[in-house]
This record gives structure tokens, sequence and C-alpha cells, in this order.
């Protein structure tokens, strides 16, 4: 009966690699102990059998380092609990730098790293020598050294973290195919296998390259995808020893770890190969994919500039393996919109094994707590929508993805591949007069303008870059004329129903419960106080409110309300962002300029500051809220998006007396910070 195949279970998860099986131990740890593990072949099959293992602390956001520091002392610590190695070696990591630009960005690291708490060095080329004796450093500015980075066996802790969540009482069975996901009314309730079904009050997808698959049984987005990650181990080189520090050259594209007295080479090339276009095999468990000299140059050659003994050294094997990544090189951790029940640990961008404990540990807290315990939104799933799951947008993607691990992180740099993606109605007319565009949530957004003569594309520089005088001119005419924002990538939510204000001002921090045409600017709240959105509720009707919130939360805010609202109240959300487009109007002379095009009376008596009403506007009819994100007179028209293109050039054609210039998202920010306006997630 002890082998009896489960028919339930609390949590179900599915994958067993590292972390799968993390999840499964944290949840144990947690006092969670009824969790059953499902994998398809073997523990650690997949991508986690040949991983690097490199486990690097620093990350961009704070929290995100505390992830690491956590798994580098869970990765020491465990095998005296469970009696498995890890393979855990605290060796230390060396970055060095070709360039004064990367040597600007390892000092803006240092500077971070100890603001987290980090030990960190900034050292010359001969220290980096000292500590690294097999690399030329001729050509090197300087490095940086990190004491407590390290590496791991991603098998040994796999098995350890596994043999860890069995010991407190979960079920690991292996060679066990997952074929559904079961729900009932928006919520997972189990899984359906080919040995039978198990009923589960929770199910984790961690099943890696596979995840975006199981993903699709059951309606969820998980958008990754995989693509070839390369890298070789050689035969023993002279000076290379145990405790070799690993080595990271990232204007070089490459990495470097010892292994039985050789080196481990391997790095994140510029242009990506994808691969898995047709699906990920179900039995590439412990596969590789065929060698790519070709495109391995652009690694290789680097290689042997940073260690020349790599031309006499032996080449014992070639390891290319597949990875999954994400469209912004963030992993994919939380439950799905979509489905109530569902969480997703996936997409971790070859960052796995340094991931692996925090990831593992921050997902179990949020399953046994229904919420997360601390920020997690550069990595939350809520950040995409479904449209980011399109398969030839995401193999479009990836090939920027990979290598952003070792690219250049520029103040302001753009992902450049698999765009433009969304376009508001005005994208042609905004190119037309210059415009240069980023992107957010896929959406187009004119961040400047360049006039004419000038080049609308960023020249990327850690000092004052090319946009500097456009943003100033778009400043100036917004405090002193009036300028026009395109704002549509706003994302506009509609509730409605008998019990939508009731609703609301349970959610909302501020009263809800304002007359009819009245706007109101206010946070949302979490139990614990703290701030899970900022957002604008218009009143547009006793039963209908108009909510716009920012473009990156449209999927968070949606989840958050449509959770939140009571079980039992009559209230009902709609997405409606396609339907309208924003056009910001802003600046001393918005009054006039609007006052050509709309018999409304626009006076501070007639149309007071939060108030919202439908005007004409040339042949449109559309919303007119008068609130301003840049401290100056202004109205955020909300315009049908048939008749976006026509609003545009009637305010164009009415403008020019008024000074009226496009203004893009770099001048928007610096006069919201101006006027001390903060941006959620940022201040």
């Amino acid at each position: 009966m002890a082998n009896q195949f489960p028919t339930q279970a609390r949590v179900v998860i599915v994958g067993g690699g590292v972390i799968g099986c993390s999840v499964a131990y944290h949840l144990t740890k947690l006092g969670w102990t009824d969790v059953v593990l499902l994998e398809q072949g073997q523990l650690s099959g997949g991508t986690t059998w040949h991983a690097a293992g490199l486990v690097g602390q620093l990350r961009s956001h704070s929290n995100m380092t505390s992830l690491i520091k956590y798994s580098t002392q869970l990765y020491g610590e465990l095998e005296a609990e469970t009696g498995l190695a890890t393979g855990w070696k605290n060796c230390g990591s060396l970055s060095v730098a070709r360039t004064t630009d990367r040597m600007t960005v390892l000092k803006r690291t240092a500077a971070s790293a100890r603001a987290q708490g980090v030990d960190i060095d900034v050292i010359s080329p001969k220290e980096a020598a000292d500590l690294w004796p097999v690399m030329a450093t001729d050509d090197l500015v300087g490095a940086v050294w990190l004491p407590g980075d390290g590496k791991a066996n991603p098998t040994d802790l796999t098995q350890s973290l596994a043999k860890g969540a069995r010991n407190r009482g979960a079920k690991i069975i292996e060679r066990v195919k997952v074929t559904g996901i079961s729900q009932r009314n928006g919520v997972a309730c189990g899984v359906e296998t080919d040995r039978g079904n198990i009923t589960a009050e929770i199910v984790v997808n961690c099943a890696g390259q596979w995840a975006r698959k199981v993903g699709l049984m059951c309606g969820v987005s998980v958008p990754l995808h995989s693509a070839e990650h390369m890298y070789i181990v050689t035969g023993r080189i002279e000076g290379v020893h145990p405790d070799l520090p690993v080595m990271r050259d990232p204007d070089g594209f490459i990495y470097f770890k010892e292994e039985v007295g050789g080196l481990v080479m391997g790095g994140f090339e510029p242009h990506a190969k994808p691969w898995g276009m047709n699906g990920i095999p179900e039995n590439f468990e412990f596969a590789l994919l065929p060698d790519d000299w070709d495109q391995f140059e652009i690694l290789m050659e680097n290689a042997l500039v940073r260690v020349p003994q790599l031309v006499e050294a032996e080449v014992k094997k070639f390891y290319n393996g597949p990875e999954s990544f994400t469209p912004d090189n963030n992993f994919l951790l939380g439950e799905a919109p979509e489905l109530k029940n569902f969480y997703v640990g996936a997409g971790f961008n070859s960052m796995g094994i340094a991931s692996a404990g925090g990831a593992g540990r921050a997902l179990a807290e949020w399953i046994v707590n229904s919420a997360p315990t601390m920020d997690l939104w550069p990595v939350d799933i809520r950040r995409f929508a479904s449209f980011n799951n399109n398969p030839r947008w995401l193999h479009d993607r990836v090939k920027e993805t990979l290598g952003l691990h070792y690219a250049m992180p520029w103040p302001n740099r753009e992902l450049d591949t698999a765009r433009p993606f969304r376009r508001s109605p005005l994208y042609d007319r905004l190119a037309a007069r210059g415009a240069c565009f980023g992107s957010k949530m896929g959406w187009e957004r004119a961040n400047w303008f360049a006039a004419p003569g000038e080049k609308a594309e960023n020249d990327y520089a850690f000092g004052r870059q090319n946009w500097h005088e456009a943003v100033k001119r778009e400043m100036k005419a917004t405090r002193e004329a009036v300028a026009v924002f395109d704002q549509t990538s706003f994302a506009k939510l509609l509730v409605q129903g008998h019990d939508a204000c009731a609703a609301l001002n349970w959610i909302c921090a501020g009263n809800i419960d304002v007359p009819v045409g009245t706007s109101v600017y206010t946070g949302v709240l979490n139990a614990r106080g703290g701030y899970e959105s900022d957002l604008t509720v218009m009143r547009l009707g006793v039963e209908k409110f108009l909510i716009v919130t920012g473009s990156a939360q449209a999927i968070h805010d949606a989840d958050w309300i449509v959770k939140n609202i009571p079980s039992d109240a009559h209230a009902i959300l709609t997405d409606v962002t396609s339907s309208y487009a924003v056009l910001a109007l802003m600046g001393p002379r918005s009054r006039d300029l609007l006052g050509k095009l709309s018999s409304a009376d626009l006076s501070n008596a007639g149309f007071p500051f939060a108030t919202i009403r439908e005007i004409d506007i040339g042949y449109a009819t559309a919303y007119a809220n008068r609130m301003t994100y840049v401290g100056e007179l202004g109205w955020e028209l909300i315009v049908p998006t048939e008749f976006a293109v026509g609003v545009y050039e009637a305010l164009h054609e009415a403008g020019s007396e008024f000074g009226l210039i496009d203004a893009g998202y770099y001048a928007l920010d610096a006069l919201r910070i101006e006027k001390g306006f903060r941006a959620w997630g940022r201040e």
C-alpha cells in the first residue's frame, strides 16, 4: 500500500527539477507535508542536470539579491540536514571589465552590492590576475571580487532538496506523465496523469521547458521559449586549481569555472539560437543537442583572448543543452491570474541553480499565505498577459533575451526584437513626427520626439544621452504652452454592477462613493497595509466605474480586483483597454486649445479638478478627465479608438497658435518627478 499511486494531496507539484524539488522542500518545511511531486522522467532531468551551476548573488533588485543570498546559505547547510552533498563550493567570483563603460557598470554594481549587504571589492587587473592566474589581463580596465559567490552541483542539489522534502512526508514519484489539469469554477483542483488522477487543493507548475505546455492544458499563459545554451569542458590546464573562483567576462559574453582541474567555459552570445519551435519532446530527459561550433565561435574567440592556454587544451565535452527563457529575462513566479490555486515557478533563464533556494522558498510562502511575503514584482507572472504567450513572438524575442545576461545595461535600454508588437492607433502619426519609441507591456510608446534632421533613436551612454535636448523642449512646452502625450497604453478596466461601488470602496483606500462625474486617485492596499497599486477610479454612472492604471499593472490590477470583490457582490470587471485611446493634453494653454474644439464649459467653475465628463472634441465624443500627472493644467482625453486619429489631427490643426507639440514618456517621467508624484514599483 505504501507504493500505491496517490489519489489526493494538498499540493501537487508538476516537475522534478531543482525548482520543483525546492518548492516541495520549503512547503514541507513550512508544515505542509501532504505534497506530491510528479516527474515525467527522473529528478533533475530536462534542464537542471546540464546547468553550469553558477551562483552569483547580486541582482538589480534587492529582493532578487536576497533570494540568492538565501540560496547560498541553504546550499551550504543542506548536506548536514539530509546527508546528501549539494556540491556547494564558496569559491567566490570575479567579473572583469575590458572597457571604461563596463568598469562604470562594475563600480555601480559595487555600490549596489554594499547597499544590499553583499561583500564586494573593486580591484585592479593585477589583483584579478592574482585571484585568477590563468587569464590574460593586458586588455582589462579593472574587476570586482565577490567572495560570497560560488557554485553547486545541480543534480546533487536537486537530490538533496528532494530527500529533505521526503524526510518531512512529501511523496516524489518519477515516470509519471501529466496529461491534464483538473479545474472547477475557475479553480485548479487536481491533475490527470497516465497512472490516474489526483485531486488537490493546489497545483504548482514547475515543469521547466514544458511549463508552457502544462499551462496550455488549463488556459494559463506561461510565456517562455527554449534556446540553445552551450559550454565546453576542457581537460586539465596548468594553474587551474580546485579553489579557482568563478570568472565572468561580460564584454566577451563568457564565463569560466573550474572542473576536475580543467575549465568549464560557456556564455551568453548576443544572438541566440531558439529551439523547440514545434514543442519539446517528452523524452528529452537527459538528452543534448548537436554540437554547434559556428554558434559557439564568438564565445570561443573571446575565451582564447582571456585564457590563451585554451589553444592547447583538450575539449573533453561540448554541452549544448536547451534552457527556457522569458521575454524580459526574469523568471515567472506566482499564482496564475487565469486559474485560482494554480501556481507557476518556471522560466529561470540560466539562473535556476542560483535562484532555486530563494525562489522555492518564496513560492512556498506565497502558496501557504495566499500572497507573497515580499515584493516579487520583477518575477511576478502577472507582469505578462495572454498575448505574450504568442509562439512566434516568443521565438523572435528569445534570440535577444539569452544575451541580456552580459549585455551592457545602459540606462533606459530597450529591447529590440519582436517589435513592434502592440500599437496605438496614432503610431504612424507619431513616427512621422519623429517619435523614438520604447516598449511597455508590449505597447510601442513614444519616449521622445526628434526634431527635423535629428536621429530618432537612442545613443546609449552612461553620461548625457542624445535625447536630453528633445526632452528639454517637451518639458518647456508642457510648462509654458501645451503638449500632447499619447497615453493609450494605460490599462482601462470597467467595473459595473449593483454592488460595484461597495466592492470598489472595499478594495480602494480612497472613498469611491462620490458623485457621478468624479475621479478619485487612490491606492489599493493589501492586508499588510502595503500598496498593491495606485490607480484612478472614475465614476461614470451610479453602477459604472472606469479604472485607469499603469500599462505594466494591467493583469496584476485586474487580478487583484477580481479576487477581492466579495463573493456575494454583483460587480463585474471587463478589460476595455483596446476600446479607448488616451491623449493627455497638458500645459497652461490646454484649456484654450481644447476650447477651440469643444462646446463644453472648461472653466474652473464649470469643470473643476478631478472631474470627468463626456464632451465633444471635433467630430468625436469622448471622456475628458481633468487630472494631471505632470503638475500642470490638463485633461486626459479618453477617446474611442476609432476616433483617436481624428481627435489627434484636430488638436494639431488647432494647436499651432498655442505652441502645441508632441511629448513623450521621458518628459512625462521628469515632470512627474519634479512635481513629486510617485510611480508604483519605482519610488
